[in-house]
């Protein structure tokens, strides 16, 4: 399903630029259950329509599936080149060289007669299937008839390679007659008869290289359709369409919009059909044929046909119940339900009326009744949200994460997280979200030491392929990220994917506890800066948040809307007190931008004011690009403590690496200058003091050591 809103998509500008929040704008992005939770528990996904055929019709005995693009001319007959090239090829298999040149050059003839003489030496059932060919060509469809039936009348050991053929052709050249002559109803039947016998053909193994056998469904479906027959043509469409004919399901389609168009009467007359129920069903659950949010014009009138024409229908109950949710009208939905048995969607839709219904222990039940009933491979395919994020709906996933939104609001944190994780990639965002800040770190390890081994990693082919990481080694990259965060450096390093990545963490880590262990104030500089630098360098990889704020997920180029947590219905105080505790400290964008800036002003702390060193790490924490508030007030900071030094000019640009051995002198020389700078006005007192002080120091020795002679 599409949107209005796809221009605001497109016009989103703020991409990288670390100004707060941004639009979701750039690429597409996926659905996410926890963004308005209300909404997700309340609204049923639009269904699929080819898995809606899938459940369709029934499969012919014993015909083949197609394994290629099944054989149809359009309805003009008119082959198309590919036809044509994919029929020539077809029918040179089984013949020798001489033979292939000799049907080619037949196929050019325009008097079947002449065929049949020129083409004497070739077996019957080619020459007879040729010159068919050549006469339903040119128009002759009785003549071609007439070949298409002698060639049928041969031994069956005699027409091997063109007896499938000859019947699909003869059934093409019936309905040809059927739209030319006064009696269609007898050739209609004929041409049926024929098209019934292709398939027959094909499953008693004669040679049918274009499938003919399942294009006849389509043929024969047509056949009906004509005659009014909707039933009974839709039923050949979902066979055609089950045994893997792409033609089937565009038929198919073909037919629901034919079917809108009809007026009132005859369409209510068509849906007390169970074929023409089941199919307007799947269109109007699947909302076949909505552009841009925009319901159909024909969409209100099918539904209100549907619904007068299935009252108190056990059939197809799940579906249709479906479909009145979807409408609005749930009085409808719960009476459908009382015949709707056991299946997934069923039991989806009974858990969502208990949730309208203020119920949250019978929809708990029914969700698990629900996800327990639909199987893990149903797929409904990809589909389109109002706000154009987009969900690959697989049912039993859906169910989980709706399902998970109530665990949340219950406190059952781990369960609620490990229902979204199970979906994989599809609420990877949500499962991401729950895990970094909703967990406790505690909570998360534990989890993933038990439940989710390191993946393999993969290889630099791979990577330069740009195959995906596995929910696992994203899971575990995000645990190793979190615990750096969190001050449990050594932990962090071995959950990162790749050695390239434990090696950044390792790093940052050693040089974290490193600055911890320090005594000396340099050595704890050095330190604390060379984190400061590994942090702001690496940071979205070893650092980062994977959803908000920084959104490591997309390697931090693009950042999505986030609206504010508030306690309510579906979100509790216990969440909403556990997601604060966990948000990033500052709470904005490129946040490990901020970390970075603090660890170098804690640098410039140790580090003697008058040193290079010290304004040397002012200087590259200004180019962290943290904030322009925080540049400014770096700058300021070295204006007003640090030393003079001619690169400053480029303040946060041009910055050399701080020379951290030199700076234990400045410790010593620092207060020496200090004094300096204070007695320089009192240069002349200062000197006579200290003469006199020196001489007075030196009478009073030279006196006690006389006293001292004397005694």
């Amino acid at each position: 399903m599409l949107t209005r809103n796809w221009p605001r998509h497109l016009l989103c500008l703020s991409l990288s630029l670390p100004l707060g929040s941004a639009l979701a704008c750039g690429p597409d992005f996926p659905m996410r259950l926890l963004d308005n939770r209300g909404q997700t528990m309340s609204e049923l996904p639009e269904g699929n329509f080819n898995f809606e055929l899938s459940r369709l019709g029934k499969t012919i005995a014993g015909l083949k599936n197609v394994t290629a693009a099944t054989y149809n001319p359009n309805e003009s007959y008119a082959e198309s080149t590919e036809t044509v090239e994919q029929r020539e090829k077809a029918e040179q298999v089984g013949l020798k060289p001489e033979q292939q040149a000799l049907v080619k050059q037949l196929r050019g003839l325009t008097d079947a007669r002449q065929v049949e003489v020129q083409g004497a030496s070739l077996p019957a059932e080619i020459r007879l299937y040729v010159a068919g060919a050549v006469a339903f060509a040119t128009g002759d469809h009785s003549l071609a008839v007439e070949y298409f039936e002698r060639l049928l009348a041969l031994p069956s050991d005699q027409r091997s390679l063109r007896s499938t053929w000859a019947a699909y052709s003869l059934g093409r050249a019936w309905f040809a007659i059927s739209t030319e002559a006064n009696n269609g109803v007898e050739t209609l039947e004929k041409s049926r008869e024929a098209f019934r016998q292709t398939r027959q053909l094909s499953i008693d193994g004669f040679s049918d290289p274009l499938e003919l056998g399942v294009a006849s469904l389509g043929e024969e479906a047509r056949i009906l359709r004509t005659t009014g027959d909707w039933a009974g043509a839709i039923e050949l469409y979902e066979a055609q369409n089950l045994h893997g004919s792409a033609v089937g399901n565009t038929s198919l389609k073909q037919l629901m919009n034919e079917l809108a168009e009809l007026p009132e009467v005859e369409l209510a007359r068509l849906l007390e059909h169970k074929p023409v129920q089941q199919l307007v069903t799947a269109s109007l659950l699947s909302r076949q044929g909505w552009s841009f949010g925009d319901e159909p014009p024909n969409e209100k009138k099918l539904v209100r046909l549907l619904q007068n024409s299935t009252r108190g229908s056990l059939e197809n109950a799940d579906r249709l119940a479906a479909v009145n949710y979807q409408q609005g009208d749930y009085a409808s939905a719960k009476a459908f339900l009382e015949n709707a048995g056991d299946g997934g969607l069923a039991w989806w839709l009974r858990a969502k009326l208990a949730m309208r219904e203020g119920d949250k222990n019978a929809a708990v039940a029914a969700y698990a009744k629900a996800a327990q009933a639909f199987p893990q491979t149903e797929d409904w395919g990809y589909r389109r949200t109002t706000d154009w994020a987009y969900e690959t709906v697989q049912p039993k996933c859906r169910v989980e994460g709706e399902s998970a939104i109530l665990a949340l609001q219950r406190g059952e944190y781990l369960q609620a997280f490990v229902q979204l994780f199970r979906s994989n990639d599809v609420y990877w965002f949500d499962a991401a979200a729950v895990a970094e800040r909703v967990l406790t770190v505690d909570e998360l390890k534990q989890y993933v030491d038990e439940a989710v081994p390191a993946p393999a990693v993969l290889t630099q082919e791979e990577r330069d392929n740009y195959v995906p990481l596995s929910v696992a080694a994203k899971l575990r990259n995000l645990l190793g990220r979190r615990l750096l965060r969190e001050g449990y450096y050594e932990a962090a390093i071995s959950y990162f994917d790749n050695p390239d990545l434990q090696h950044k963490a390792s790093l940052y880590a050693e040089q974290r506890l490193k600055a911890d262990a320090a005594w000396w104030p340099t050595t704890r500089a050095s330190a604390l800066y060379n984190a400061a630098w590994t942090a702001r360098e690496w940071g979205m990889d070893i650092l980062g948040y994977e959803m908000a704020p920084d959104y490591a997920v997309f390697g931090g180029g693009f950042s999505l809307e986030n609206t504010e947590l508030k306690v309510g219905p579906l979100v509790s105080e216990a969440e909403v007190q556990r997601q604060k505790i966990s948000e990033a400290q500052p709470d904005q964008r490129f946040h490990y931008r901020f970390v970075a800036t603090a660890l170098a002003s804690r640098a410039a702390d140790n580090l003697p004011h008058t040193s290079q060193a010290f304004a040397a790490v002012l200087c590259n924490a200004a180019g962290f690009n943290s904030s322009l508030e925080e540049q400014s007030a770096l700058y300021q900071r070295y204006v007003k403590e640090g030393p003079y030094v001619p690169w400053a000019v480029d303040f946060g640009n041009q910055c050399p690496y701080p020379d951290f051995e030199n700076a234990d002198k400045r410790y010593v020389t620092q207060v020496t200058d200090a004094v300096r700078t204070n007695l320089r006005p009192y240069k002349w007192p200062v000197q006579i003091a200290a003469f006199l002080l020196v001489v007075g120091t030196s009478l009073l020795v030279f006196s006690r050591r006389r006293k001292a002679r004397k005694s």
